[in-house]
């Protein structure tokens, strides 16, 4: 696929959802709709690798997600742990730099040890940065960064005056990276779910039935096509 150089996307941000019902519809139970949906994420970061996109950012795990059951959650995390493992195995092949958006303090002992190999081997890595959101939320990272904007107030490293758009986007996970150019959400639903709230406030949206299991290079090409299309105004005219 060729695309228009000058108006293509820097990030893409993508909502990966319908694993379970991807899995329910072919009479299989959830872990393998997950399973499944991480082949999808695996050819999908890769290709976005290919084609020269530098940023794409994934909502592998929200904060929220505890709530599913202890089986689930354990699917999830042995599955995302399983993935940074290899990653940091192929890091000076595949040229991509993995980062974790989120709260790993949480985590298992083993997951944070997996988390940091990964982002250490990875680090120097020249091609596509490839954001996982675990155990994330965008509300709990604005409240982070207040938090840290506060402290530095409060030890006078800083000035209430002097607090800035720039300052807060300073203080949350995604410190400098520019914000999403286009978020993709599959299965049909139409909604954030606390997704970068601070970072996608201009990006473009694009809501596809498919389910993530489904998703393909071209769903992606075609993604990139239609924000192609679209005129950004950034609340201008």
């Amino acid at each position: 696929m060729v695309f228009e150089k000058e108006n293509f996307p820097r990030h893409i941000a993508i909502i990966m959802d319908g694993n379970r019902r991807w899995a329910k519809a072919k009479g299989m139970p959830g872990k393998a709709g997950h399973k499944e949906g991480a082949k999808t994420l695996e050819k999908i970061v890769r290709y976005a690798n290919k084609i020269g996109l530098e940023y794409i950012t994934v909502y592998a795990f929200s904060t929220e997600n505890w709530k599913r059951t202890e089986d689930e959650v354990g699917t999830l995390m042995a599955l995302l742990q399983n993935y940074l493992d290899d990653y940091s195995k192929r890091a000076d092949t595949e040229n991509i730099k993995v980062k974790i958006l989120g709260d790993i303090s949480v985590l298992s002992e083993g997951m944070q040890k997996s988390i940091k190999n990964c982002m250490e081997r990875t680090k120097n890595n020249t091609g596509v940065t490839f954001n996982i959101a675990l155990n994330y939320g965008g509300r709990n990272e604005i409240l982070s960064a207040v938090k840290k904007i506060a402290q530095d107030v409060k030890d006078e490293k800083l000035k209430v005056d002097d607090i800035t758009e720039e300052v807060i986007s300073n203080n949350l996970y995604t410190k400098g990276e520019p914000d999403p150019d286009l978020v993709i959400r599959t299965s049909g639903e139409l909604r954030t779910s606390n997704f970068l709230p601070w970072q996608i406030v201009y990006s473009e949206f694009l809501f596809l039935e498919k389910l993530w299991p489904d998703f393909t290079e071209e769903d992606l090409d075609n993604a990139i096509l239609e924000y192609q299309k679209r005129n950004r105004k950034f609340g201008g005219k």
